[in-house]
């Protein structure tokens, strides 16, 4: 991990408090903010207490890659086409932008970019775009290190979630054919068959994101 990577506790010695005034201030009362806010919020505050160096359920990333992704993703439209497509030049030069946030941002400075949410232009889209991100980004975090548990979701957290599945609808092979969770209608994924999993609405959503070790759901076929 590079050196670069700093931490320091919010207030402490050699840290820097980044206040902001927006829709993303960590200070502001969270009651009513959207679930994808939330997620983001709790996340950084994640980060924020485990490091730069803590394990995730990404295959090969730290907490400082997950990081550097979420701010990529955030700030960097160029590498959005490497994120979406597998073709090699693509996928390269994502990887070199976002190895090049972790290797250069300092840690706190990192999490409170993340924190602050995306430009102005693309918060209104926020909810869309980011409620199942840092759902999962943020199970990546507590489920890579040991002893956690799920965690019980609001009912409106849930439908949130669940709604955007539907979109599921139009890849080209989703995981699973047919998608089942308590006090919800069943979404089915594809007409062309493929297992039913059934289990809550957060577990569902992260055996279909492919964090299927860690998911605790059931599994028909």
């Amino acid at each position: 991990m590079a050196t670069s990577l700093l931490t320091a506790p919010l207030g402490g010695a050699g840290s820097v408090q980044y206040r902001r005034t927006t829709a993303y201030d960590p200070v502001m009362n969270r009651d009513g903010a959207p679930f994808s806010q939330r997620e983001r919020w709790a996340l950084c505050d994640l980060l924020t207490e485990v490091g730069p160096d803590s394990p995730t359920l990404c295959t090969g990333w730290r907490s400082a890659d997950l990081a550097a992704h979420l701010l990529t993703r955030d700030r960097r439209p160029d590498t959005t086409p490497g994120m979406i497509l597998n073709l090699a030049p693509l996928k390269a030069w994502t990887t070199r932008v976002r190895e090049g946030v972790r290797d250069t941002e300092i840690w706190d400075h990192l999490v409170s970019r993340v924190r602050s949410g995306p430009p102005s232009l693309l918060r209104p889209l926020d909810p869309a775009i980011n409620t199942i991100e840092y759902f999962v980004h943020h199970e990546d975090l507590r489920r890579g290190r040991p002893g956690w548990e799920p965690r019980a979701l609001a009912t409106t957290d849930e439908g949130q979630l669940w709604r955007r599945l539907r979109f599921m609808r139009f890849m080209a092979h989703p995981a699973a054919g047919r998608v089942e969770s308590p006090g919800l209608e069943p979404l089915v994924l594809s007409k062309k068959g493929g297992p039913t999993v059934k289990g809550p609405v957060g577990e569902v959503v992260l055996w279909l994101l492919g964090r299927k070790e860690a998911a605790r759901v059931e599994v028909a076929p």
